[in-house]
């Protein structure tokens, strides 16, 4: 352990996920140790064709805090997990928007002919749809080992709408079919929403993707994940050391035991490495600009350490 406790009458002085190692109580905050680096995770910039309601990133047209990355400079993370022998087996690339980033059909062959399995987060609108035969050649090529995870929030028109906007629910069927009818290794992230029953929701999901002819066991959590829903408004509790036990939660199962996030900071000249893939522009979650640099602990000192993760059970790994 790496950290020290201060004196719990300085506690009223804090605030909320204010200390990297002391909650507001004065108890000590939980950390996690990276175990091992089995996913790494590319932000290949935050634009987006969406402005969605919660999106945890904020991603618009014209968010650009986190720029492009290049295919090279994806390719310098690889070569230092390949030299350092770091056992990754996984990458992710989200954003924003991945398929708006021009050289995205690089970086995709490139990690794919290093042998790694790639998770794609998309919406699977216009962007996505403009590099069809690109997307079959790589399908082709590579077979399962290319995984692209379409984000649809609810299986109704209305409530995907209210989130992502008018006009957004069609075009997102039309390239989620498309995909499911050529073959590709498709799942589909969608959101619980506060009010609503996990059995209920999945049952909706099973309609929808039956209605459109789309392969996808809405009933297999690892095809169809359903993440808790980030509302910022909503106050959550400092996960303190003490947590682990009394919420029966092991701390190793958290995402940043085994994943990093590179990213590129607008008004940087080189991408770093974040402790998470939900906390892209907080610089106490930068941990270097190197793999090796951000191999150490992460305090969980942000909500949605707490929101997502320990309470909410979510992965973005899946």
């Amino acid at each position: 352990m790496k950290t020290t406790a201060l004196a719990r009458d300085e506690s009223t002085e804090r605030k909320v996920f204010s200390d990297p190692f002391i909650t507001k109580n004065g108890d000590e905050r939980a950390w996690v140790s990276l175990k091992k680096l089995e996913t790494l995770w590319f932000n290949t910039g935050t634009l987006c064709n969406l402005a969605c309601a919660n999106c945890y990133i904020e991603s618009t047209p014209k968010n650009d805090r986190l720029l492009y990355l290049t295919t090279d400079e994806v390719v310098s993370y690889l070569d230092e997990i390949e030299q350092n022998q770091l056992g990754t087996s996984d990458i992710g690339l989200t954003g924003g928007e991945p398929f708006m980033n021009p050289d995205i059909l690089g970086m995709i062959d490139v990690i794919l002919s290093r042998g790694y399995t790639l998770l794609i987060l998309t919406n699977a609108m216009l962007p996505m749809q403009h590099k069809k035969d690109a997307l079959l050649a790589l399908q082709q090529r590579y077979g399962d080992k290319l995984c692209l995870r379409v984000s649809v929030d609810h299986y109704t028109c209305e409530i995907h709408e209210k989130e992502r906007g008018p006009r957004s629910f069609t075009p997102m069927i039309n390239g989620l079919k498309w995909l499911s009818d050529n073959g590709f290794h498709v799942t589909v992230a969608g959101r619980t929403f506060l009010e609503s029953d996990e059995s209920v929701l999945r049952r909706g999901y099973a309609a929808l993707f039956a209605q459109h002819g789309i392969d996808i066991d809405a009933h297999n959590k690892k095809a169809l994940l359903l993440f808790p829903e980030m509302d910022e408004s909503i106050e959550v509790p400092e996960i303190t050391t003490r947590c682990w036990d009394l919420l029966d939660v092991n701390p190793d199962q958290m995402m940043c035991a085994t994943s990093r996030m590179v990213v590129k900071h607008k008004g940087d000249h080189r991408p770093c490495v974040q402790a998470c893939t939900l906390i892209a522009y907080d610089r106490r979650f930068t941990m270097g600009e190197t793999l090796a640099d951000a191999a150490g602990d992460v305090h969980l000192n942000h909500p949605h350490c707490s929101r997502f993760c320990v309470l909410g059970g979510g992965s973005c790994s899946g």
